[in-house]
């Protein structure tokens, strides 16, 4: 089995989670929104899942394995919900600001959020049309704790470790510095693993080309003005309708990734032949 390392990697980012949200979720988990919870428990258990399933592969468990495979089924779809409601929740704060700091990064937020479900889609399509590839399988299902880094990391880095950023810029984008110098070592990290894992290494850059272009995005977004109204535009929407939106999308890449996996009835007969 590849990767055997993998539940202490996957175990790793799980205790930066936990480390990184302490001050902001964990201790005051009375008074936060809703949308956090269920975006914490989602995420949470979905870095769960992972360690779960691969010890289950490794110990040569392949039922219990594929057991939790179709529980990500009803997972996912979950998951993608919690991050729609963390965009709305920076949406709200855009629209209703309570100070320069709400005016200036929650654009970025709710854009690095998008792109955060966007490489989970893509991840875990990948993953599902490639289940019969173990390599290739593995590692596009691992390859998602690399894209959740950075949201926890960049908040050990400003409150534990500041030394590390090295941008150091004033204000508000004083955040931003955090979250790219986040994102460049998670996609420092995926290409570690790419060129390590050349043959089978597809989901490591593709890792990387979703945490690098993150970084970068969320840091220029507010040189663009345009997208303020945009995103002020977003909070008019509805949560039922974006919770929905996720919900469907979830669903909708699991559904395309199982087929996309699934070979066709001739090919089946081939392969019984």
């Amino acid at each position: 089995m590849p990767y055997r390392f993998a539940p202490y990697f996957v175990g790793l980012v799980l205790l930066t989670v936990l480390i990184g949200f302490w001050a902001s979720y964990w201790s005051p988990t009375g008074t936060v929104p809703v949308a956090f919870h269920v975006h914490a428990i989602t995420s949470i258990t979905w870095l769960l899942l992972l360690i779960v399933q691969q010890v289950a592969i490794q110990r040569r468990h392949n039922a219990l394995h594929k057991q939790l495979g179709l529980a990500s089924f009803v997972l996912f779809p979950l998951l993608m919900a919690g991050f729609m409601m963390i965009v709305d929740i920076s949406a709200q704060r855009y629209a209703m600001p309570k100070s320069p700091f709400d005016l200036h990064n929650t654009p970025s937020f709710g854009i690095g959020t998008f792109m955060a479900m966007a490489g989970y889609m893509a991840m875990f399509y990948l993953a599902l049309k490639h289940r019969r590839n173990v390599k290739l399988h593995a590692g596009y299902m691992l390859a998602t704790p690399v894209i959740l880094f950075e949201s926890p990391f960049s908040r050990v880095l400003g409150e534990h470790l500041p030394w590390l950023n090295v941008i150091n810029s004033d204000g508000p984008q004083g955040v931003l510095d955090t979250i790219l110098v986040s994102d460049v070592i998670a996609t420092a990290f995926a290409l570690a693993l790419y060129f390590m894992h050349r043959k089978h290494g597809r989901p490591w850059l593709l890792a990387a080309c979703f945490t690098g272009g993150q970084g970068l995005v969320m840091w220029f977004a507010p040189f663009v003005p345009q997208l303020g109204p945009a995103f002020g535009a977003y909070a008019e929407v509805p949560l039922p309708v974006t919770v929905s939106l996720g919900l469907a999308l979830g669903a909708l890449t699991g559904w395309l990734g199982w087929k996309a996996g699934t070979p066709a009835p001739r090919a089946k007969a081939a392969a019984t032949a």
